[in-house]
């Protein structure tokens, strides 16, 4: 998200929604806890894999494995090759740029200055900066509820990122990088929502990273044939692709189609949680209590976001 991401978040793009007469089960069952799960489960490691990676490589070189990988992996399914109109990859490319090539980039080189684990936090606030994306290309004022979750989710995210103001600049630099992708991701997601409702959300993805793929390769090949490679490294890559880019992708998709988008979406609260934990206990990394405390602030309000707008 990541990714990437969303998909209802990040990172990450909900399935073709199912025809409003479709009837979406009461009680989701153990299949269907295991698609929500796993894929902000997926997300938020795809930041300890991010940090893993530039310990063989520079930021575009990251960046462009994990696109070429997730491309690959996607490439193997039918439905992602499904034909499109012509017409539509106006749009295809845009979203190449906002959802993959820009914001893909952005994470490494944010992470060469501040931790996996805030990188991933902040993510929390990416149905955020949608929210007011969306808002402004409608020309219209949220509704109450939705600017009290809007108001929160910000708050959140201020409280995130103000401990980095004390570290410097290269700290503070790392945090608009992420904000940077975050506004990305914002029009992103607009964009993307009709193209997926008219063709579906694999076929849209997989021609994305293939706009992305091209855009890349220039900066991003000359680093991934340079790379020094050791075990954890190559592992993390060939996860950050192969699952951040491609497999939670088909996961949210099918979780979308079997419980509607509004209730996949919820896969998105665990990616900031998942990255906080594997940040901490798997790098030792520090993570000072105010950025937790923003974290956890940033995803209530999208919670109240979420729960407004149903």
């Amino acid at each position: 998200m990541n990714p990437s991401v969303s998909p209802p978040t990040v990172q990450h793009a909900p399935a073709k929604p199912a025809p409003q007469s479709a009837a979406l089960p009461s009680d989701p069952t153990g299949t269907d806890w295991l698609l929500l799960i796993l894929p902000g489960v997926i997300w938020g490691a795809s930041f300890l894999f991010i940090a893993e990676g530039l310990r063989a490589m520079g930021p575009n070189g990251v960046t462009f494995m994990r696109i070429l990988v997730g491309f690959a992996t996607l490439t193997v399914l039918p439905a992602a090759r499904r034909p499109m109109a012509g017409s539509e990859w106006g749009g295809v490319v845009l979203l190449g740029v906002l959802w993959m090539a820009f914001p893909l980039s952005m994470f490494p080189f944010a992470e060469q200055r501040v931790s996996s684990a805030l990188t991933g936090m902040l993510n929390g606030a990416v149905p955020l900066f949608a929210a007011i994306v969306a808002a402004a290309l409608a020309r219209r004022v949220p509704s109450p509820g939705v600017t009290v979750g809007l108001a929160v989710g910000l708050a959140g995210a201020v409280l995130m990122a103000w401990p980095t103001i004390h570290e410097g600049s290269n700290s503070v630099t790392g945090v608009l990088l992420i904000l940077a992708a975050l506004v990305s991701y914002g029009f992103a997601i607009n964009l993307a929502r009709p193209l997926q409702m008219r063709n579906g959300a694999l076929p849209v993805i997989w021609r994305a990273q293939a706009v992305a793929l091209v855009l890349t390769a220039p900066l991003g090949l000359p680093e991934l044939l340079a790379a020094r490679w050791s075990a954890g490294p190559l592992l993390s890559m060939l996860a950050l692709g192969a699952l951040g880019t491609g497999v939670a992708y088909v996961l949210i998709t099918i979780a979308a189609g079997r419980m509607g988008s509004t209730r996949a979406s919820a896969t998105a609260f665990l990616i900031p949680a998942v990255a906080l934990v594997l940040g901490v206990v798997v790098r030792g990394e520090h993570v000072a209590l105010l950025s937790v405390l923003g974290a956890a602030v940033c995803v209530a309000g999208a919670w109240l976001m979420r729960r407004a707008s149903a």
